[in-house]
């Protein structure tokens, strides 16, 4: 791990070396680790869910992708987001009241639109910066007994994938390289690519409220950075198991496959948001992907959890490949330039 990270997220190892470390107040249920989309602490008959995510490749409509990235990551433990605080950081030289308002609208207008109060933040033109930048900050609230983590997870319980791959990283391609694919696509189909992140868009708070009310859930997470790959090696890790992946089961939208074939980009480490993988016993999993189906939400039962000494795989057609996780987003590797 010498020399330079690249963008994206700080690699595995390290941040796991760096998050172990002891908690000091027991109401803490849930702190930071792999492969855990947000901290729990107990209330007394409730508990507060906690959450922060900033939003740094997107710079149309950031607003609406920072509201909806904290609220997945609340959604998961099984909690309905209630409160956001943002701190806006605006680029110098390129900040101007039209930006300002777009932003706080497009802030505003999300919250409104699942039930969130914006209650406070930060804003200011920041130095060195060429796009702004959101950093999130969501709580939300749970009654203790029914608080779902990662460690609820079993072997042998079956994993659920609620709505195709990667909604967001197809949104973000076409609005952020439009210009170039303007003229091969034409606009009909980029409109097509662009509008993802509402339709079929980029939450996921309704899937799992879906999932919850059809059956039982042992376990959610949200695949962002990194892609799906990455979304289920987390979810393995936080559950402190292993995990076997039908590749062939997996659903994937036909514009993300065009584009990520334009580019060379492989869509299992494309950034993922809007999808949400759902753990369930064998026997609720059908009727957990049947109430998403039922609700206009495509689903699959992609894969099993299983011992951990038994590993993580993908398996294709009779044979399996090691499951591992992308070392970085593929969006960021296109935005770099690095392809």
């Amino acid at each position: 791990m010498s020399g330079i990270f690249p963008v994206g997220k700080l690699p595995l190892e390290l941040m796991r070396r760096l998050l172990d470390f002891p908690i000091p107040d027991p109401r803490v249920r849930l702190g930071p680790g792999i492969g855990l989309d947000a901290a729990v602490v107990d209330m007394g008959d409730r508990c507060l869910v906690v959450k922060a995510d900033p939003i740094t490749f997107a710079t149309d409509a950031i607003g609406w992708y920072a509201v909806q990235i904290n609220a997945n990551d609340i959604a998961t433990t099984g909690a309905l987001p209630r409160w956001m605080v943002a701190v806006l950081l605006l680029p110098e030289g390129r900040t101007d009241v039209e930006l300002v308002e777009r932003i706080f609208q497009s802030l505003r207008s999300a919250c409104e639109a699942i039930g969130v109060a914006l209650i406070g933040g930060h804003s200011e033109v920041t130095y060195g910066l060429e796009r702004p930048i959101i950093a999130g900050f969501m709580l939300g609230e749970v009654p203790s007994d029914r608080l779902i983590t990662p460690r609820g997870a079993r072997a042998g319980d079956q994993v659920i994938l609620s709505k195709p791959i990667a909604i967001e990283g197809t949104s973000v391609i076409a609005r952020e390289k439009r210009a170039e694919l303007l003229p091969i696509f034409g606009e009909a189909f980029l409109n097509r690519c662009a509008d993802f992140l509402y339709n079929p868009g980029i939450s996921v708070l309704e899937d799992a409220q879906i999932a919850l009310r059809a059956g039982r859930v042992h376990a959610m997470h949200d695949p962002t950075e990194g892609g799906l790959a990455t979304g289920l090696w987390e979810l393995a890790q936080a559950a402190g198991l292993g995990i076997r992946v039908d590749r062939e089961a997996v659903p994937i939208y036909p514009e993300t496959r065009t584009l990520c074939q334009h580019y060379g980009l492989d869509p299992w480490g494309l950034l993922a948001s809007g999808s949400l993988l759902i753990v369930a016993p064998p026997e609720d999993a059908p009727a957990i992907r049947d109430a998403l189906i039922a609700a206009g939400r495509p689903a699959a039962i992609i894969g099993e959890l299983q011992p951990v000494e038994d590993g993580n795989w993908i398996e294709r057609a009779g044979r399996r490949e090691p499951l591992q996780p992308f070392p970085r987003d593929e969006l960021a590797r296109l935005f770099e330039g690095s392809l």
